[in-house]
């Protein structure tokens, strides 16, 4: 079966909000374009202008609620939901303490607060020190949801990027070490992506209702969901483009 670049996510802001794109340009040294662009700095954590390791930002592992944020990019900036809250507009660049008495008790009491927005540098804020694409495979998705004894499991719990249709399932784990060609843009795949608390929460509720983790160390003996990549050649990217393997 042919393998199709079935959908496309970005974050604009780290940990709160998912995106769903129509089409994307990917670039060598860039994530996809405004993922991660911005990320909320907690107390106590120095902004440093560069990359900077997940643990000084909000992020859904700790605040489950965070989980069911989703983003809007508007030509004023964002508008970030949730169930619980009235739409926010604002722009990430000037707004930030908007930004964060929207949160309010979206973090939870007893953490470290957030304090202060910042951007993030031209690579992106991802978890990784490098400037990466995820990438993850449909077919593993609905193996992990019969595991987890659900007929369909959200793709927004695992904050994927590029979502690839057609390939069996695991077979993502023989694309480390290779190129994978999706539409113009060529990737090199480069590690397997590890996974924590913040696939355990549900992306309509923000609340923990599945135990992901124990459920792919217990019958696959890892926590490994999905790869990352980076770019090697640019190009344009949308729903419907052939992945191959090269």
């Amino acid at each position: 079966m042919t393998m199709r670049l079935a959908h496309i996510w970005r974050h604009p802001v780290k940990g709160i909000g998912t995106e769903r794109l129509g089409s994307a340009h990917l670039e060598p040294g860039r994530p996809v374009s405004g993922d991660r662009a911005w990320a909320m700095l907690r107390e106590g954590v120095e902004a440093t202008g560069g990359w900077q390791k997940c643990a000084g930002f909000l992020r859904g592992a700790n605040g489950p609620r965070l989980m069911a944020v989703t983003a809007q990019t508007t030509g004023d900036g964002l508008i970030l939901r949730h169930p619980d809250r009235a739409p926010l507009q604002f722009d990430p660049a000037t707004e930030g303490d908007r930004l964060i008495a929207w949160l309010g008790d979206l973090w939870p009491e007893g953490l470290p607060r957030p304090e202060r927005l910042v951007k993030a540098p031209p690579e992106g804020m991802s978890d990784m020190a490098y400037p990466s694409v995820s990438v993850l495979n449909l077919a593993s998705l609905a193996e992990l949801a019969a595991a987890l004894g659900q007929e369909t499991l959200d793709m927004r719990r695992f904050r994927g990027n590029l979502w690839i249709g057609g390939a069996a399932a695991w077979a993502e784990w023989d694309w480390v070490g290779r190129r994978l060609a999706i539409g113009d843009a060529v990737l090199e795949v480069v590690e397997r992506n590890t996974r924590c608390l913040a696939t355990h929460a549900s992306p309509e509720t923000g609340t923990r209702d599945l135990d992901v983790l124990r459920t792919l160390s217990g019958r696959w003996g890892h926590r490994d969901f999905g790869v990352y990549a980076r770019v090697l050649s640019p190009g344009r990217i949308a729903p419907g483009d052939t992945a191959t393997l090269i």
